[in-house]
């Protein structure tokens, strides 16, 4: 981890992944959306006269990188389709995953794409960066490392790290779209595509001929199947518990969200707003496993019952209905070119990430913009670059989502061999009755985080070469 964390410091700032952010990016005129291309079979005799046409982008799956996306396409002027397979199974997976955080970054992707629309996503959610967040001792409550998230936005003036309801999020990216270009009920299962167009084909059997197809379907992703075969999803090994509590914890005013480790398990506490908190419990276990008799509110005590007060408080004052559960599951990711052709991914159906670090999200937002970018300077060219804007595309996000990536799932192997104490009793659960000391390596591997965490969490937040 030391040296991937060592590297950052100077290669990312010369990597071709940078997205650099100005005022004008998304702004100019939205005549660029007019490409010139040869008249082919199917097209309006407007187009044949003309001999101009809008650039048609068909997206499957309508998550958050694929609104975001549609909203870019939209603002831009181009033609785009967005097909959502079912839009209260969104809403779904956001009572069931919960809030989302959007790091300075993400939030200064979503001002170029649509000013007013961030300003409405920044004002439905809640400020977590102007306090303390950071690491802590499961058991003891000690801090390891402290994460200072609002002088780096500061200083590149970027809005602060939030946290906002997934189903708010979701709410104002549709209203923002338009049904006109949202289709609900639209499950994209196949597609054609030669040199000159592709074709969407909904499991209805309904078709949509378009310029590019992208895949913002997941870590399920349909359109990644179709292009790269059928790939198993991995077992992360860590069951997540989730709850959202009616409580307000008397540091609320100094810490924003904080992440306490122990062995094989950590719990994530956050202010979520409206006098609410919102916690998940991860546990490596095997899959599928049944809690107890006495439900998930029981299975947690067990687990956490010695932890510090913080973590025992969150769960005691959550209600045994609220509390979710399901088994995270991890993909690898697309080395080298997420996609063929004229269709592309994005997000989660490129690089699924497990929540560890809370980025995935961010990262498919960040996709959008670069996409968009891409996709300008081949309009701007004149003539048909698709292809190559696509490519572009996903060679400049490799290095900044592979990086993030890659300490996503670092840090569920730490986790996996944490082990903060050293029993001097036989009874390893027992903390308060065993006596124990602190593991040497504990004041090892907090020198090291306490160096390369902050500089890594700046990195992502606000990276200099992506935020010019």
């Amino acid at each position: 981890m030391v040296s991937l964390l060592q590297s950052l410091g100077g290669a990312y700032n010369q990597h071709q992944s940078s997205i650099r952010i100005t005022a004008l990016d998304l702004t100019r005129s939205k005549t660029l959306c007019v490409v010139r291309c040869k008249a082919s079979h199917g097209t309006s005799s407007n187009e044949e006269k003309g001999d101009e046409k809008k650039l048609r982008i068909l997206i499957a799956g309508g998550g958050i990188g694929g609104l975001v996306l549609g909203l870019a396409a939209k603002n831009r002027g181009y033609d785009v389709k967005v097909f959502e397979r079912d839009l209260s199974a969104v809403k779904g997976e956001g009572r069931h995953r919960g809030p989302i955080q959007l790091s300075s970054s993400a939030l200064g992707v979503l001002q170029a794409i649509d000013e007013d629309v961030a300003k409405q996503i920044m004002e439905a959610g809640c400020v977590t960066g102007d306090r303390i967040n950071g690491l802590a001792d499961g058991i003891s409550g000690e801090w390891f490392t402290k994460f200072d998230l609002l002088t780096p936005a500061l200083k590149r003036g970027l809005p602060i790290t939030q946290t906002i309801c997934r189903m708010e999020l979701q709410e104002i990216l549709v209203n923002s779209i338009g049904f006109d270009i949202l289709t609900n009920n639209s499950k994209v299962v196949d597609f054609i595509q030669d040199s000159e167009k592709v074709i969407v084909i909904l499991e209805d059997g309904s078709r949509y001929k378009g310029d590019i197809l992208v895949g913002a379907d997941g870590i399920w992703s349909e359109v990644r199947t179709k292009l790269f075969g059928l790939q198993e999803a991995k077992y992360s090994g860590y069951t997540c518990y989730s709850g959202i509590t009616d409580f307000v914890p008397p540091y609320i005013d100094t810490v924003g969200y904080r992440v306490f480790i122990g062995l094989k398990q950590c719990f994530v506490a956050s202010d979520v707003g409206n006098g609410k908190m919102q916690w998940y419990a991860f546990y490596n276990q095997p899959p599928m496993n049944t809690d107890p008799p006495g439900g998930k509110k029981k299975r947690l005590v067990e687990l956490f019952g010695q932890w510090c007060c913080e973590v025992i408080d969150l769960i005691s004052k959550t209600p045994e209905d609220v509390i979710l559960r399901r088994d995270i599951y991890d993909r690898d990711m697309i080395d080298d070119c997420w996609g063929i052709g004229r269709v592309t991914l994005l997000g989660d159906a490129a690089h699924p990430m497990q929540p560890n670090l809370g980025q995935g999200g961010c990262m498919a937002i960040e996709d959008c913009y670069q996409l968009v970018l891409e996709l300008d300077k081949a309009v701007e060219r004149g003539y048909d670059e698709n292809v190559s804007a696509l490519r572009s595309y996903e060679k400049k996000r490799t290095f900044r989502v592979s990086t993030v990536h890659a300490a996503s799932r670092m840090a569920s192997k730490m986790l996996a061999s944490y082990q903060p104490y050293i029993e001097l009793g036989s009874s390893p659960l027992s903390y308060l009755s065993v006596p124990r000391i602190k593991a040497p390596m504990v004041h090892v591997a907090r020198a090291i985080l306490q160096i390369c965490m902050p500089l890594f969490m700046t990195w992502i937040i606000a990276d200099p070469s992506i935020h010019k």
